[in-house]
């Protein structure tokens, strides 16, 4: 529901922030942290890539609702029919839940290495991930959007300042690094360094969670045309932030050799860089993957039934005159199954899963780039000013590419 336009910096680059606090998580961290180990600095380039390719999609997604007052998903049910709706409602509830599970698997962790409580991990992982998964149903059942944007500012604060700071403590060799950022290439790495490359490119940023910008936008009253050059500068800013993360993950990695997976990869991280910075660094580390881990729980608790209400108005009951309130009874029953159902992951182990998982996510930006290539690309839709420029189409195109061949290359290793 839009609501009246806010002044000052948090309502200039709010949603952006949001999305650069959502799309930095657990799997962000490790796999930054794993390309730096295995690959160096030779492939911070890698980084930058992923980031302006998330951030076109952004932009685009933006461009068409500014446009034409419809969310994507709007636009997509009007003009590509049913099969849309009915694919992206599925894909939704099937990515829900397995993002749920690893979100508080990760929080449970990081939390068990800050603070912990019980006899072993396995107990201080689930009653932590329960923790935070019940303070992040209650904050945005209760707070609404603007709690919820004043958490996510503090959060990404936390992440910038910490993870960033340690970077620079370990004082890598910044010649290789500017070489690292200016000069693509790919080192072999016994025949893996192709694999950690596209890893890094399609883990920069989120996957599903892009499509919440819309409505964040919406919270802040950007409805038109010439709300566009707004959106474009916070998306900047989300972007640049996002490629800072990941370039501080990647010369963290690259100064030491970590083992592990996930969350108990950025754990067992935290205790290797006690060694060269001290305990203090260690801890404030670890209170940065915290906040990366707690702000993509928050996010996705608060953007993800946005998705479910639109999808389930839009199939049931074919009404595109209304917009998504979240205190409606379809937000909040997806926000409670969002927030219960997923909590057997902290029970079981879901490596298998996690990895047909990886799939479907990375198989969703491709879908997403050529709905923008077709939405976008005709004036008659969105008007002659606002539909996609040659270089868009170019890195929607290259977009559409990289994705759905990492997708087969994913597919292909492992099955």
């Amino acid at each position: 529901m839009a609501t009246r336009k806010r002044s000052g910096m948090l309502a200039l680059l709010g949603p952006g922030i949001l999305v650069a606090a959502t799309g930095v998580g657990a799997g962000d961290l490790a796999t930054g942290a794993f390309s730096g180990s295995h690959l160096g600095l030779a492939v911070l380039w890698a980084v930058v890539v992923g980031a302006l390719l998330k951030g076109v999609l952004n932009e685009g997604l933006a461009r068409w609702q500014l446009a034409t007052g419809e969310t994507l998903l709007e636009g997509g049910a009007r003009h590509l029919g049913r099969v849309f709706q009915g694919f992206l409602l599925v894909y939704l509830v099937f990515w829900s839940f397995f993002v749920g599970a690893a979100l508080m698997n990760a929080c449970g962790a990081a939390a068990h290495a800050l603070i912990p409580l019980f006899d072993t991990p396995r107990e201080d992982k689930i009653f932590y991930g329960l923790l935070h998964s019940a303070f992040g149903a209650l904050a945005v059942w209760r707070g609404g959007f603007r709690l919820f944007s004043r958490l996510m500012s503090f959060f990404i604060g936390i992440m910038f300042v910490t993870v960033t700071a340690t970077a620079l403590l370990l004082t890598p060799d910044w010649g290789q690094a500017l070489q690292g950022l200016l000069i693509p290439s790919i080192p072999d790495a016994q025949g893996q360094g192709r694999s950690w490359t596209i890893a890094l490119i399609g883990g920069v940023g989120g996957t599903l969670t892009v499509l919440c910008y819309g409505y964040w936008i919406r919270e802040e009253g950007r409805e038109g045309p010439e709300d566009l050059r707004t959106c474009r500068l916070d998306l900047t800013a989300a972007y640049v932030m996002t490629a800072v993360f990941g370039i501080s993950m990647v010369i963290i990695g690259s100064t030491i050799q970590i083992d592990g997976r996930g969350a108990d990869l950025i754990v067992a991280l935290a205790h290797r860089l006690q060694e060269p910075l001290g305990s203090v660094a260690q801890y404030a580390f670890l209170v940065g993957a915290w906040g990366a881990m707690a702000s993509s729980l928050l996010g996705v608790w608060q953007s993800v039934p946005y998705l479910f209400a639109d999808s389930w108005r839009l199939l049931r009951k074919g009404r595109r005159d209304e917009t998504v309130d979240s205190r409606s009874r379809p937000y909040r029953w997806f926000l409670a199954a969002l927030a219960t159902v997923p909590a057997i992951g902290l029970w079981e182990s879901f490596q298998q899963i996690q990895k047909i998982y990886a799939i479907v996510g990375a198989a969703f930006m491709p879908i997403l780039a050529l709905t923008l290539l077709l939405l976008n690309g005709s004036s008659k839709l969105v008007g002659r000013e606002m539909r996609n420029g040659p270089l868009t189409t170019i890195l929607l195109l290259a977009t559409l590419a990289f994705f759905a061949w990492a997708g087969w290359q994913e597919a292909l290793r492992v099955f």
